[in-house]
């Protein structure tokens, strides 16, 4: 089973949310066959802690006038990484070295990536 229509559509609003405050490296994979709490994740960096907490912000504000709104957000104390559960897309925005640390991508990598296309900022 492929993740929902809805489901895509939540990931490319959050991804031109997180662009929007110059996040990059933006990845989603489809998980839904994987993992059956949720379809999408949507991997997203940021050049430090301020800067994630910007894209938090933007992304949460964006899907919630969307009429989605997270069911629970965590590591927003330290904003390294930051994971945001919309139910059926979780999106993680990070720091470059958790990023590096925590290799999302190698772990999901056997997941098909759903193909993002977000206009510049």
């Amino acid at each position: 089973m492929a993740a929902t229509e809805h489901a895509i559509e939540l990931t490319h609003l959050a991804a031109q949310a997180a662009a929007d405050k110059l996040a990059t490296d933006l990845v989603a994979f489809d998980v839904s066959e994987r993992f059956p709490l949720a379809d999408v994740f949507l991997i997203a960096s940021a050049p430090n802690e301020r800067a994630v907490g910007a894209v938090v912000d933007g992304v949460e504000e964006t899907l919630f006038r969307a009429g989605t709104k997270a069911l629970r957000s965590e590591g927003g104390g330290e904003n390294r990484w930051v994971l945001i559960d919309f139910g059926d897309v979780i999106v993680h925005v990070q720091h470059p070295e958790a990023r590096q640390l925590y290799s999302l991508e190698r772990l999901w990598r056997d997941c098909p990536a759903i193909e993002l296309t977000v206009d510049a900022a």
